[in-house]
C-alpha cells in the first residue's frame, strides 16, 4: 500500500523560511564584501597614484618676481630639521605694527613672498619668511618626501618658525603675538599651526583647501578614466570615498615618512581669532568650492574674498 504523503508542518517550513532569510542575507553581506573588496583593491592603486603623484600645474616661482631684501637666518623646526629662514623689516620702523609669518606653497621657497608681501612691509608689518624642508635652501629627512598635502612635517616647520620669531621680538622687547599668511599648502600648514599656538592672532589663508575633500573631488574627476564599469566609481556616497582617503592615506604615509592631518579639524578646535580666505575664481586645480568649505568650518571672526581676476 502505498504510503500517504503527508504536508510538511508549519513548523518546518518556518525553520525553512528562517533559514533562506539568513542564507539570503549572508549572501548579500558576502556579495557587499566582494565588491568592496574588488572595488577597494583594484582602484587603491590607482587612487594612490592620484594622491602621491599628481602635481599641482605649473606656478610662478620666485624668479617671475623682483625679490625682496633681509637678513638670512637659520632655524630649527620643532624637530630639530635646520631650516632657512628671511627677516624683512618694514623700512618705517616708527610705524611698526607687527610681524607677520610667510608660508610659501608647495614646489616653491622663501623668495615667494616677494609676489604677496610687498604691501605688508609697506603697511609697517615685518615679515619673517622661510622654506619648508624640501624646499629651497632647508634640509630634510632621508626618508620624508613633500606634496602638496598638509603633513606633520610642515607643522612642526611652522612652529618652529613661530617659536623663532618670538624668541626674537622677546629678545627686541616687542610683543609676540604674530600673525601669519599662508599660500595654497602653506595656508592648510598656517591653519594647523594656528589651532595650537595661542600666539597667532590673525590668519591670512590664500588657495587653502581641505585635503579630504580634494582628494574625493580629484578621484570623482578622474575615476572614470580608469574604471570601466561605471558602478564602480559612480553613485557611490562620500562615506565610501571617506573610507578610500583613509586608506591613501594609511598607505601613503609609511611610504613618504610624514602623518598627513586635517584642516578640517583644527578648525574646529580652533581658538576665535580673525580669519581672512582668500581664493582665485580662475584656480584649475583647486576649487573655489574648497575655500567656502573651510570658510564655513571656521569660527567667527572670519571674512571671504573671491578674486575673479
Amino acid at each position: 500500500m502505498d504510503a500517504i504523503f503527508q504536508f510538511p508542518s508549519l513548523a518546518v517550513w518556518t525553520w525553512v523560511a528562517w533559514n533562506w532569510a539568513a542564507l539570503a542575507i549572508a549572501l548579500t553581506l558576502l556579495s557587499l564584501v566582494i565588491y568592496l573588496v574588488l572595488l577597494f583593491g583594484k582602484y587603491l592603486r590607482i587612487c594612490l597614484n592620484l594622491f602621491v603623484d599628481t602635481r599641482p600645474p605649473m606656478m610662478m616661482g620666485a624668479v617671475d618676481f623682483q625679490r625682496l631684501k633681509g637678513e638670512e637666518v637659520r632655524f630649527r623646526s620643532f624637530d630639530g630639521t635646520s631650516l632657512r629662514g628671511m627677516h624683512i623689516p618694514t623700512p618705517n620702523r616708527q610705524a611698526y605694527k607687527g610681524t607677520i609669518i610667510f608660508c610659501h606653497e608647495f614646489g616653491s621657497d622663501m623668495h615667494t613672498c616677494g609676489r604677496y608681501a610687498r604691501p605688508l612691509i609697506d603697511a609697517g608689518f615685518d615679515v619673517f619668511t622661510f622654506d619648508f624642508r624640501g624646499h629651497g635652501e632647508s634640509s630634510s629627512l632621508p626618508k620624508y618626501r613633500p606634496l602638496q598635502w598638509p603633513s606633520d612635517k610642515e607643522l612642526e616647520d611652522v612652529l618652529g618658525a613661530c617659536a623663532y620669531v618670538g624668541s626674537v621680538l622677546t629678545a627686541e622687547g616687542k610683543d609676540t603675538e604674530i600673525g601669519i599668511f599662508g599660500i595654497s599648502r602653506g595656508a592648510g600648514s598656517s591653519l594647523l599651526a594656528a589651532a595650537s599656538d595661542p600666539n597667532i592672532k590673525a590668519i591670512v589663508c590664500d588657495g587653502a583647501f581641505s585635503t579630504e575633500s580634494t582628494i574625493i573631488a580629484l578621484i570623482k574627476k578622474w575615476a572614470h578614466i580608469f574604471a570601466r564599469v561605471k558602478l564602480v566609481y559612480a553613485y557611490h556616497p562620500d562615506s565610501v570615498w571617506r573610507i578610500v582617503v583613509w586608506m591613501l592615506r594609511r598607505f601613503a604615509q609609511p611610504k613618504l615618512g610624514c602623518r598627513f592631518l586635517s584642516v578640517d579639524k583644527a578648525l574646529k578646535e580652533m581658538q576665535p581669532r580673525p580669519i581672512l580666505f582668500i581664493h582665485g575664481e580662475r584656480d584649475n586645480y583647486i576649487s573655489v568650492d574648497q575655500t567656502r568649505l573651510l570658510y564655513e568650518k571656521a569660527p567667527s571672526p572670519k571674512y571671504l574674498w573671491m578674486v575673479s581676476e
